[in-house]
């Protein structure tokens, strides 16, 4: 299920918010029914999918970390 602009207004807002980061935006995903994208800046760092469980909608994010992105760490 897709977020529509509201909801990802409301995400990004909370996400910004939380993270105290004003650059992490939420957009829209390529495709129909794919889930919206995350950024911190130009940087792609997951997705949001929308969950409806008997009309408790929750947003699920993930975030995958590449190995080769925390092998300098």
């Amino acid at each position: 299920m897709t977020l529509t602009q509201e909801e990802m207004k409301k995400v990004e807002t909370y996400l910004q918010q939380l993270f105290w980061n004003p650059e992490l935006v939420v957009r829209n995903g390529v495709g129909q029914d794919a889930p919206a994208e995350v950024y911190i800046g130009k940087e792609f760092i997951g997705v949001i999918y929308k969950n409806d469980d008997d009309g408790e909608i929750s947003y699920d994010w993930t975030m995958s970390i590449l190995a080769e992105d925390v092998e300098q760490f």
